[in-house]
């Protein structure tokens, strides 16, 4: 498409304005392209004002632009945006950098080691267009869902949370960064501390620091948070508020040990503090995993846990729908929080999600992404450990995308990084999954973004030669 628009752009000088354009039969049968192909470029000529579609006359040449106006003076804003009352007690940043690594797409030819979500080929995009499409033609699709959420969908996470959990302590949010927010937002006030795990997902550090909170890190090891600790941040800060990822947490893969559960909510309940529970990749278990723990919220009968649970991860970066489960007064909080935020979400993604959740090529979905998790991660780690036994990968998990690497101490990190990319692979480096100060030089290389094992194989090779430039 790209390539025709590019075409399309160039030949524009030979029309007048208001000129018309070559039908699209003739522009399909002269480029050899797909009429969808056509159509997508012409839209993109339109978006950029260069071109004008009018529903059965065909496509013509836009009139000339008028002289943009001049540039304004926006220097001002920088005296509002500091100019804060509060502002030496609630400092506030909203720094997106350490969310970007994941989310924007590296070059072209790069290999992407650096991805958040799951490569295409690995989606279940012919199973969510069938989903979309019956969600399309259902019975008030498309009129207004209620607050909550649709009552089936909210009745399908509490099942799938388990416990005494119903649906009428589910509320249904536009993604798990959506309800992250809100709950944040509904358990802390701006100046307050709240305890996250160190290191953790640098999404959660970026809600909390731009709502005026100050992240406080808990360390973890390979049996989760650590109790012992947890009990003396809550001791020394005060804090009401614990975030953690006791299910394959971001970044270390780390499951929380049977032992330190129950330990973590009896230190929480008397803390009088609530534990965020991200339960984001349960979806995403390898195939040589053994039974999963059920969710804290499902061992929680005072209220202690707030559960975001979502379907984005095992899907789609769009397939945007998740759960956000509490019980007692907290609840209504949440319930205001993210009406006045966003009102509800789309009801056609709700019905979609039903469908999906509900069809037969769910299970198989699951099954084959169970499968080919592990083929990756297990394809991943035979290659770093052949070609680059020199970084640490101190836990392989059973569950998850991605993996963990210790660089040796001394490593200067961003050098690396960046010599990754100048030899055609995109790494996530550690710092922005700290709170604070590191320990140590890190890399997050996820194995779920790229085409398949050849891919993995190949970036390896590249991380191996930035390695040897820069250790």
């Amino acid at each position: 498409m790209g390539d025709l628009a590019n075409q399309l752009r160039r030949e524009l000088d030979r029309y007048s304005p208001g000129g018309k354009l070559p039908s699209s039969r003739a522009l399909v049968e002269r480029f050899r392209v797909s009429p969808v192909t056509v159509s997508r470029a012409l839209a993109q000529l339109a978006a950029e004002g260069l071109v004008v579609t009018r529903p059965g006359a065909g496509a013509f040449r836009a009139q000339p632009r008028t002289a943009p106006a001049p540039a304004g003076d926006t220097a001002w804003q920088e005296l509002a945006l500091s100019a804060d009352a509060t502002a030496e007690l609630v400092p506030r940043t909203v720094d997106a950098s350490g969310v970007l690594v994941s989310l924007a797409a590296p070059p072209p030819g790069v290999v992407e080691f650096n991805g958040g979500y799951l490569h295409p080929s690995l989606q279940p995009e012919r199973a969510m267009g069938a989903a979309l499409s019956r969600a399309g033609r259902r019975p008030g699709a498309w009129s207004r869902p209620p607050m909550e959420g649709l009552a089936e969908l909210r009745e399908w996470f509490a099942r799938w949370i388990g416990g005494a959990i119903t649906a009428a302590e589910v509320l249904i949010a536009a993604g798990g960064q959506s309800a992250l927010t809100t709950a944040l937002r509904a358990l802390a006030p701006p100046g307050a501390p709240v305890l996250v795990e160190s290191p953790t997902y640098p999404g959660m550090l970026a809600i909390a620091r731009a709502a005026g909170l100050r992240p406080v890190p808990v360390p973890v090891d390979a049996d989760g948070v650590k109790p012992e600790l947890l009990v003396d941040a809550f001791r020394a800060t005060g804090a009401r508020v614990f975030v953690c990822q006791p299910l394959f947490q971001n970044p270390t893969g780390a499951v929380l040990a049977p032992a330190r559960r129950g330990e973590v909510l009896r230190i929480a309940r008397e803390a009088g503090a609530f534990v965020v529970e991200d339960d984001f990749v349960r979806r995403l278990v390898h195939e040589d995993s053994g039974p999963l723990p059920r969710p804290l919220a499902a061992e929680d009968p005072d209220g202690v846990v707030v559960h975001v649970g979502s379907l984005t991860k095992a899907t789609s970066p769009s397939f945007r729908v998740s759960a956000l489960a509490a019980r007692g007064p907290v609840l209504e909080r949440l319930r205001a929080i993210q009406v006045v935020d966003s009102f509800f979400v789309p009801r056609p993604l709700q019905e979609a999600a039903l469908e999906l959740v509900g069809s037969p090529a769910w299970p198989r979905h699951l099954r084959a992404l169970s499968a080919e998790l592990k083929a990756r991660r297990d394809t991943m780690t035979s290659a770093l450990r052949l070609d680059l036994p020199e970084l640490s990968l101190p836990h392989i998990p059973f569950g998850g995308y991605h993996l963990w690497l210790r660089l040796p101490d001394g490593t200067d990190e961003s050098a690396l990084v960046t010599a990754a990319l100048r030899a055609g692979v995109a790494v996530t480096p550690g710092r922005p999954y700290f709170s604070a100060e590191p320990p140590a030089a890190h890399l997050r290389l996820s194995f779920a973004a790229v085409a398949g094992a050849e891919e993995i194989t190949e970036g390896v090779r590249r991380l191996r030669a930035a390695c040897a430039e820069v250790l």
